[in-house]
């Protein structure tokens, strides 16, 4: 450490315990509800989440599945959370608050609102916005500083490539086969037909103008794709329509930011090639894909219950306008 830090470092440690005990940390209970900090922060994430696991609990409070398990436990018999079965992997149960819950949730957030919005007031204006800037930042470096403690051997770089490559249609196949397969009574042997014969129908004409592949490799394996089909909607030459079509990850990169960029560069091609709107269809459930799609311009236009998977599904149509109309 360097010698000059030595007075800022003894200061922060001083305002942090501070900051701990009024906050009342050092309390059984926190925030007025006979509940301890544990209990807390779970009510909040799950409350303020749009699907939450006990996976994810763990990671957010950073404490270990065991203990997150017995801290699910103690609430869903006090009636503040209830768990129910992920319609996307059925393995997983999503966590939600009950009503109780939710009235424990919102004097939470009540009482903390009071509490920060009551030390505000005692601050001079330029002062505030500084508070939340330097809590965000020495947050951020918190977070940062222990990541690179614990992270293990740093992962490839992920590179994007347009263009059809050998083995192509195999991996995209695959992936959706792997993902949807997770879904509960989907019948995968037929959605894998399916995906399949419509890459077999699209790759011989992928070099047209109107339609384009997006490949995101990682040490030269195919671990993303999406598609452009200016002809599937049956719109004519001038491809005024675009489907997106076949958008897959691998489990090892979502949540990295590659998904993103795949969508960006296909809606990028969109736009630039004067496609007014780019509709795709996708199934009801898929929360994190909804969201993407979402803030991405798309809105859902219409749902309706399908059986063509080996189960009943609600399928749903997203269109986004092209951002200069």
């Amino acid at each position: 450490m360097p010698s000059g830090f030595l007075p800022l470092v003894s200061g922060i440690r001083a305002a942090s315990r501070d900051l701990v005990r009024e906050l009342g940390f050092m309390n059984r209970t926190l925030a007025g509800t006979g509940l301890p900090p544990s209990a807390v922060h779970a009510i909040i994430e799950i409350g303020t989440a749009v699907n939450c696991t006990a996976k994810d609990l763990s990671a957010k409070l950073l404490l270990e599945k065991s203990t997150v398990s017995r801290l699910v436990k103690s609430l869903v018999i006090k009636n503040m959370i209830q768990e129910t079965r992920s319609q996307i992997d059925g393995r997983a149960k999503l966590l939600s608050l009950t009503h109780k819950g939710a009235m424990v949730f919102s004097a939470i957030s009540q009482y903390a609102e009071l509490r920060v919005s009551g030390a505000l007031a005692l601050l001079p204006e330029p002062t505030r916005e500084s508070v939340l800037a330097g809590l965000e930042a020495y947050t951020a470096a918190l977070t940062a500083s222990r990541v690179s403690e614990d992270a293990p051997p740093p992962c490839a770089p992920v590179t994007i490539e347009d263009g059809y490559k050998p083995g192509l249609i195999g991996r995209i196949v695959e992936m959706h086969a792997a993902f949807y397969g997770r879904l509960d009574g989907f019948d995968v042997e037929a959605f894998e037909a399916i995906v399949a014969g419509g890459l077999a129908e699209f790759m011989p004409r992928v070099d047209k103008p109107t339609n384009q592949v997006w490949i995101a490799h990682q040490d030269s394996k195919i671990v993303g794709a999406i598609i452009i089909d200016g002809e599937e909607l049956g719109d004519g030459p001038s491809a005024t329509k675009a489907h997106l079509r076949w958008f897959v990850m691998d489990d090892q990169v979502r949540g990295t930011g590659v998904g993103k960029a795949l969508l960006r560069t296909a809606l990028k091609f969109c736009d630039e090639r004067g496609v007014t709107e780019t509709h795709l269809w996708t199934f009801k459930g898929l929360d994190a894909a909804r969201h993407l799609y979402e803030t991405h311009g798309f809105t859902m236009t219409d749902e309706y219950p399908g059986d063509q998977w080996g189960t009943q599904l609600t399928e749903q149509v997203f269109v986004r306008k092209n951002v200069g109309d």
